[in-house]
Order: structure tokens, then sequence, then C-alpha cells
């Protein structure tokens, strides 16, 4: 016969086991919330030249080329100050093509330019639409928060479709 255990004596503790949430609940907050700022972080370097265009050189660019990683192409000014350029590099993407025209900023200092527009902005954000979508799943699974979990990974669906139409 095997003697019944004290009642004190069980294997854990009501406090523990609030402790364990806890831990559960902040460690899976504080990867949610960096995932998040390193999406705003990688979107920001291309948006801020997007989204801030007051003094930049503003204008268009006919792709004449394009490489394994970049594009390239003459760049006439629309604003004022800008100088003409016979040549200025575009990131290569699917949705850039040889012969045709995008409107473009030049960023200060460089020969790099990137898509201006709602296509352009639409575009710099797609890491933070990534880092909602991968944000989502840590809050549904880390923290049980459904309804976060949904809002997050709808903004993101949003962000990477409308960025897809746009482009």
């Amino acid at each position: 016969m095997i003697p019944a255990m004290p009642a004190h004596a069980t294997s854990s503790s009501p406090v523990s086991a609030v402790v364990l949430r806890f831990g559960r609940f902040a460690a899976m907050g504080v990867v949610a919330v960096l995932i998040l700022i390193a999406g705003v972080w990688a979107s920001w370097g291309t948006a801020q030249h997007v989204m801030l265009m007051k003094g930049r050189e503003r204008g268009t660019v006919e792709v004449a080329g394009c490489g394994p990683d970049a594009c390239w192409g003459r760049f006439t000014p629309l604003s004022e100050g800008a100088q003409p350029r016979s040549r200025v590099v575009l990131e290569k993407s699917v949705a850039v093509e040889t012969g045709r025209t995008y409107t473009v900023v030049v960023k200060p200092g460089s020969g790099d330019a990137v898509r201006s527009g709602p296509a352009g902005v639409l575009y710099a954000w797609v890491p933070l639409g990534g880092a909602l979508l991968l944000a989502s799943v840590v809050v549904a699974g880390g923290l049980l928060r459904m309804r976060a979990a949904w809002v997050l990974g709808l903004s993101g669906v949003a962000l990477l479709t409308a960025a897809f139409v746009a482009v």
C-alpha cells in the first residue's frame, strides 16, 4: 500500500505557475516587439527617402539595362535643383523592366535611386509587412492573444497585397 502524500507536498505551487506564465508572456512579448522593430528598421532605410522627399532630387529613370542585382538608366530631373545624370542605379526587383520609365528619388550623396509615389512607398514597407505576419504567429502562439494576432496578420497581408498590386 502506498501512503498518501501530505497536502503541502504538491508538485508545483500556484506561485510558480504564475511566475512561469508571466515569464512566458514577457519573453514572447519581447520577441514580438523585437520582430516589429526589426521590420520598421529594415523598411525605414528606403522609406525615409520616399516619404521625406523635401530637398531631395526627384525625377524619372528610363531603365537602359539590368544586371543580376541592379538596374540602371539615365536620370531626368523633375524637381528644382536636381541635376541630370547619365546613370543612376535602381535595386532590381521583379517590377523593374528594361525600357520602362519610373519616378524615383535619388539618395543623397550617391547615384542610387529608389522608386517614389504610392508604389515606392508600399514597396519600401514590405519588410514591415513580413514582420507583421511573423509577429502575429508569436502573438497567437506565445501570448495566446488571438484577436491581436489576427489584426497583426491581416495588416501584414493587406500591406503585402497592396504593395504587390501597386508595383
